[in-house]
């Protein structure tokens, strides 16, 4: 079947081009954003270090503070001991989430269709209004300048003509990154990557993965849909597209929520059952 020069689908379904904005150390930038003195030095969001020995871990940190190797949902104890000398903040939601809806308003002017990833991340289908910006890669720059413009922070962005493959791109350009991948060169694009970088690839299964000699999607997609399917089950065959460029996943203005989280951090380990039930009937 013929393929669009453009976005690499049949001519006989639309061009897709699909944008995934992610914003840069979103809470740290806040953060940087409101108190010049914390510009350029390492910043630690999250739980209270308390020298060390707090408990909880990192909500997200600064790209300074990733160069002594924090990263978010590391224990705040091990944070402090890589970089005892960074500014400690505590999460402040209220505020990030002011912010978060000045960004959204900002994505809904350029796309009908935003689907809300988190507080700080976003898919957009910009496949039926990125003509009155020009290119879709016009509208990906107005993106940026736009919520650079309006909160002064700065996002990566990725584009492409899956929403797999747009996610992964807006991962390379970081920070303030822009990265366009094309139908024609998707697979290229995509095969030499690790086999981590697709949805529902953990630790587990990479591992059991690269015992069988697939370490990128490239390797992945050489297997076929069959041997997949044996070793990992229903996600055995949606990797199997994955790898080979096949994602059909619509950008979803709502979604249905799949799960609820919530979750507490005790001064001291502890065993006592009243403690643990109250703590729990709490949240």
């Amino acid at each position: 079947m013929l393929k669009c020069p453009e976005c690499g689908f049949s001519k006989m379904e639309k061009c897709r081009y699909i944008v995934h904005v992610d914003m840069d150390a979103f809470f740290a930038s806040v953060e940087q954003r409101d108190n010049p003195a914390y510009r350029g030095k390492p910043v630690i969001v999250g739980a209270d270090p308390k020298g060390g020995h707090g408990r909880g871990v990192v909500s997200t940190c600064s790209y300074e503070a990733r160069k002594f190797g924090v990263h978010s949902a590391m224990p705040i104890s091990a944070a402090y001991r890589k970089c005892p000398g960074a500014v400690f903040l505590p999460v402040d939601m209220e505020k990030y989430r002011c912010v978060s809806l000045r960004i959204f308003e900002v994505f809904r002017s350029f796309a009908s269709r935003v689907e809300e990833v988190s507080i700080d991340e976003a898919f957009l289908d910009i496949s039926d209004t990125y003509q009155l910006c020009g290119s879709p890669v016009d509208v990906c720059r107005a993106i940026k300048e736009r919520v650079r413009k309006e909160t002064g922070l700065t996002a990566s962005v990725g584009l492409a003509p899956t929403k797999m493959a747009a996610k992964i791109a807006s991962g390379f350009g970081k920070p303030d990154g822009l990265v366009e991948v094309t139908g024609e060169k998707l697979l290229d694009f995509l095969h030499p990557l690790d086999a981590g970088k697709l949805w529902g690839v953990g630790e587990k299964t990479r591992a059991l993965l690269n015992s069988l000699g697939i370490k990128t999607i490239g390797d992945m997609a050489k297997r076929s849909r069959e041997e997949l399917s044996r070793l990992l089950g229903k996600n055995g065959e949606w990797l199997w597209e994955m790898a080979r460029g096949i994602d059909t996943g619509e950008v979803e203005n709502e979604r249905d929520a799949k799960s609820i989280g919530n979750e507490t951090t005790f001064e001291k380990d502890t065993r006592d059952r009243k403690e643990i039930l109250a703590e729990l009937s709490y949240m």
